[in-house]
């Protein structure tokens, strides 16, 4: 196999997987011998001996003992609903299947994707890891294939191939569904709310295969696909039950270890950016994959998929948790976690993401998409390639990993990446613009405005999986314009305001406010950018180019937030129901944008739209309540205004077309 240079990488060492299968029989793949090392400390046993181990637990018993007090349940019959869970939940890892899957994959990869890149050296400590100690995968959540794509390279590499945690849809799909099961995933209810019997099944099933070191343990810390391709915030849920076992003393130490996918094209692009326009996803059903199976004679381009370093929980846990808490209590009770613990497991989770987001392979179309989205109205073909060759050296200075291939010329790059997203883009007459979906007859205004948004947010889809190489330092360029004076005590004052409200948006860790302003600050310093006495901070001559390209990343950011404070302003209810945030929100912003008064058209995107929601929440400028079982939230709209205010400080939304890339 030939390695691709990846630039910016501490090393090469990534090759195509796909290389070899294009060569040899996928049959013979499939079916050849497969002698993964396991954990040292494991003793081999079946799925239904491990389902056993969870029902007859300790744990499970004194869970069932508290219910059977508070509800009034026999214990039989608690104890059959436990065990009724535990079937719909539990994986049953077959060899057999995985290699009836092995095959299948082979010949869909071959068709879809024209390379998928692994980093050899990564799977090196990761099979060396998997033998020492428990070991979590913890890959970034972007496609369905994600999952797949995974197995499918333990399987190539004669590694133990790992349990997933999946969501229950996709147990419903027949025949595949129980294809999934067989290939190692468990499947977890979306809402389990106050289940406490659920609670307990599932946390003891998690903590046992961790425990015994039955097979690595793959989950998603997002929790859900990210439908708008950027990081989301963690949930800690199954981060708490894959570490409890290590709180108590159960295993010497657990190895976590992030995993990094990246995509060319997505699968599920168009798909994605209507969801966030608030069409309603498709249900996850064999037929509906049937159906899509039209998607198999389309091209993907490549994948890169980067095996992190193995995080030891052991090391980083010396010095910030007092483990002698977990001796006061039986290992087999519950125990709440206390402060301390949920503090570190959510900086742990947050840390998680970021190493994801470092080790992320760009493509030469991510930075198409940045230059793209500044330019709305189109661009010609060799100005954007120009740009992006830009943008390419500011990308690489700031630490990305960019795939851009060798012995090509600049203008083929551009020319392939243009046609391989010819849904997201067109060329004509040498100009670049954003495809529009086609429809029957004449649409009305909001018609228009709904497919111009669609486009705009698959574009934006593509740039996100780039947004978090500018984060920081775009952060220290706003702050210097909505900070009065250039005083670094003031501009990090803004820019610990910015972090506040946009840390549902991008994935900051907690705490970590001085750390990410002296990033952001170093970068800009380092690329020649700003300077820094003591006491200030300015602009050089030579890098507002830069400072303005900075702000134009987060201005659709900026202007989505500042279209939903309005909304919450204007409103003159002050309270609402969140079912009937949504639609009448998307209402507000169409009569804008049909009045020229908007220009971001990923205001329409209902996941930012949520996280605006989430940030007032977190900044008592909004309170929710729960009412005959719905949310209800209620405005503070002086609150509202102040941050409102504060967020539009010395700032201008319409950025002149000239002062953008």
């Amino acid at each position: 196999m030939e390695p691709l240079s990846v630039d910016g990488a501490e090393a090469d060492g990534f090759f195509d997987i796909l290389e070899e299968r294009r060569r040899s029989s996928d049959l013979s793949h499939a079916f050849r011998t497969f002698n993964p090392q396991p954990f040292c400390g494991a003793t081999p046993i079946s799925a239904a001996a491990l389902n056993r181990m969870v029902l007859e637990s300790q744990y499970l018993s004194y869970i069932i003992q508290e219910i059977m007090v508070e509800c009034d349940e026999p214990r039989e019959a608690l104890l059959e609903e436990a065990s009724v869970l535990l079937d719909e939940m539990s994986q049953n890892l077959q060899l057999g299947f995985i290699r009836l899957l092995g095959f299948a994959l082979s010949k869909v990869f071959k068709s879809v994707f024209s390379s998928i890149h692994v980093n050899e050296d990564g799977l090196t400590r990761l099979q060396q890891a998997i033998q020492e100690y428990p070991v979590i995968l913890m890959p970034n959540h972007r496609s369905y294939v994600d999952f797949l794509v995974l197995s499918y390279i333990m399987f190539t590499y004669d590694l133990s191939i790992p349990v997933i945690a999946a969501g229950i849809p996709l147990m419903g799909m027949k025949l595949i569904g129980e294809i999934f099961r067989r290939s190692g995933a468990f499947f977890i209810r979306r809402a389990i709310g106050s289940d406490k019997l659920y609670w307990a099944v599932l946390s003891e099933y998690v903590r046992t295969i961790v425990r015994t070191g039955y097979a690595p343990l793959e989950f998603y810390v997002e929790g859900l696909r990210s439908r708008t391709l950027k990081s989301l915030t963690p949930k800690l849920g199954m981060m708490h039950m894959v570490l409890e076992p290590f709180f108590k003393g159960e295993v010497f130490d657990i190895s976590l270890v992030p995993i990094s996918i990246s995509y060319e094209r997505v699968l599920e692009e168009s798909l994605l950016a209507h969801e966030l326009l608030g069409v309603p996803k498709p249900k996850e059903t064999t037929g509906a994959l049937l159906k899509a199976r039209t998607v198999l004679k389309e091209d993907y381009g490549c994948m890169h998929v980067c095996f992190g370093n193995p995080v030891s929980v052991r090391d980083l846990v010396k010095g910030n948790i007092n483990r002698r808490q977990y001796n006061l209590v039986a290992r087999d009770l519950p125990m709440k976690p206390s402060k301390e613990t949920q503090e570190f497991v959510s900086g742990l989770a947050h840390m998680i993401i970021r190493l994801q987001e470092r080790n992320v392979v760009l493509s030469a179309w991510n930075l198409m998409a940045v230059v793209l989205l500044q330019n709305l109205q189109g661009i010609d073909l060799d100005l954007l390639t120009h740009k992006t060759l830009w943008l390419r050296r500011l990308a690489l200075r700031f630490g990305a990993h960019l795939m851009w291939p060798k012995n090509v010329s600049d203008s083929e790059v551009m020319s392939s990446s243009v046609s391989l997203h010819h849904s997201v883009v067109c060329c004509e007459r040498g100009r670049v613009y954003l495809m529009e979906e086609e429809g029957p007859g004449p649409v009305t205004q909001e018609e228009g405005v709904f497919r111009r948004a669609a486009a705009v947010l698959m574009c934006a889809s593509y740039r996100n999986q780039a947004v978090h190489v500018f984060t920081r330092p775009a952060m220290v360029a706003v702050a210097m314009i909505t900070a009065a004076r250039n005083r670094t005590d003031d501009v990090f004052h803004h820019f610990k305001f910015l972090l506040e409200l946009f840390s549902n948006e991008f994935v900051l860790i907690p705490g970590q406010a001085v750390q990410d302003f002296e990033e952001g600050c170093s970068l800009l310093q380092q690329s020649g950018v700003i300077g820094r006495s003591d006491e200030e901070i300015y602009v050089r001559d030579n890098g507002q180019e830069i400072i303005i390209f900075l702000r134009a990343i987060l201005q659709p950011f900026i202007e989505s937030y500042q279209v939903v404070f309005r909304y919450l302003c204007e409103e003159s209810s002050q309270t609402f129901k969140e079912k009937m945030f949504s639609n009448s929100i998307r209402s507000f912003i169409v009569k804008l944008f049909i009045s020229g008064e908007v220009e971001s058209y990923e205001c329409l995107s209902s996941d930012l739209q949520k996280n605006v929601l989430s940030a007032l929440l977190r900044m008592a400028a909004v309170t929710k309540t729960t009412v005959d079982d719905q949310n209800e939230f209620r405005v503070n709209k002086s609150a509202v205004k102040r941050i409102w205010d504060m967020l539009s400080n010395g700032w201008t939304p319409q950025i002149s077309v000239d002062a953008r890339l």
